[in-house]
C-alpha cells in the first residue's frame, strides 16, 4: 500500500509538483509561469517552493536576464518518485483499495 507524501499532500505544493512532473526530466518552468498555474502570490508561492526544496523534491535555480532576476524550478529525480508514490496513494483511495 502506498502511503501520502506529507509535503506533496497540501494542494498548492501538489499543484506545483504535478506542474513540474508534466515536464521532461530536467524541464524547468519559470516562477511567473508557475505562480499563474497555481494561482498563488509571490509570497505564497516562494514558501510552498522553499517547502518542497527542503525536502529535496525540487531545486530552485536563479538567474538574470539583463537586469531583471529570473527564479526557475526544476523536480530532483527523488521529487518524481514522492510524487508518483502520492499519486499511487491517492488512485489507491479512489479505486477502493485503502481502507
Amino acid at each position: 500500500m502506498s502511503t501520502p507524501d506529507p509535503v506533496i499532500h497540501q494542494e498548492k505544493r501538489l499543484q506545483i509538483m504535478a506542474a513540474l512532473c508534466k515536464l521532461h526530466s530536467g524541464g524547468e518552468i519559470d516562477f511567473t509561469k508557475l505562480r499563474e498555474l497555481v494561482k498563488a502570490t509571490d509570497g505564497n508561492l516562494g514558501a510552498h517552493l522553499e517547502a518542497l526544496e527542503r525536502a529535496g523534491h525540487i531545486t530552485i535555480s536563479k538567474s538574470f536576464e539583463g537586469k531583471k532576476p529570473k527564479t526557475r524550478a526544476q523536480a530532483t529525480a527523488s521529487g518524481r518518485r514522492a510524487f508518483a508514490g502520492h499519486v499511487a496513494f491517492l488512485r489507491s483511495i479512489i479505486e477502493g483499495d485503502n481502507p
